[in-house]
């Protein structure tokens, strides 16, 4: 009875790890920006993330005169993020340019500096583009069998359409397992590869000058 007992233990602690790694971690509390920090051309670095970007209604909202980010304090290996978004179309909101252009990045790792833009992967969000690989500062994927050329920044284009109207609420995912990259948009497949030179880091909202709002951004960590 004692051994049955022991296995009983041991088999509800592994579930309870397995949980506890599948669980969904919502990286913005829809209340204010604690656990990210901001970086803004003109002010650089401020771990005051209200002095560049605001929470409203239960969304981040981003806009503004200067390009910017919000980085997240935490870095993640293997996960699943989901963010939502829309363009903020609002005539009388302060922006720095018409371009709709903005981006989510990962894997940025916790060692590279605070630049325009650092070192990671992008899923580019912009009119006509949005599903995109953008590889910033060096970063490489493999793609159908061929690396991506090393560079400050390197496109590799979706191979789906899956954006919304603008305006309207869309939803990207992406996948990062052991160096396979997956961006999915609005539950469709957009763009995947292997062997991604970086494996782990952290998550960074772009503004680049359109406002632009998000929210929902929730990752879920895998093993």
């Amino acid at each position: 009875m004692n051994t049955i007992y022991r296995l009983l233990l041991v088999t509800l602690f592994f579930v309870s790890q397995n949980n506890q790694a599948q669980k969904r971690i919502a990286l913005f509390n829809q209340k204010d920006l604690k656990g990210w920090y901001a970086f803004g051309e003109e002010k650089g670095k401020t771990n005051n993330a209200d002095e560049l970007f605001s929470v409203e209604n239960n969304m981040i909202r981003m806009f503004g005169p200067k390009a910017g980010y919000l980085m997240s304090e935490q870095s993640f290996r293997n996960f699943e993020l989901t963010v939502e978004y829309r363009w903020n179309t609002d005539v009388n909101v302060v922006r720095k340019n018409n371009n709709k252009n903005s981006g989510v990045m990962y894997l940025v790792p916790a060692e590279t500096p605070d630049i325009l833009w650092p070192k990671g992967i992008q899923f580019q969000i912009k009119e006509g583009a949005t599903g995109d690989f953008v590889f910033l500062q060096e970063t490489t994927l493999n793609i159908n069998g061929t690396k991506t050329t090393p560079g400050k920044s390197v496109v590799s284009k979706r191979f789906a359409d899956a954006e919304k109207p603008i305006g309207e609420w869309n939803q990207l995912v992406i996948i990062s397992k052991n160096g396979v990259i997956t961006q999915k948009l609005n539950g469709k497949t957009v763009n995947q590869g292997t062997e991604s030179s970086v494996t782990e880091g952290r998550i960074l909202l772009q503004y680049e000058g359109f406002p632009i709002d998000f929210r929902k951004v929730n990752i879920k960590k895998s093993k």
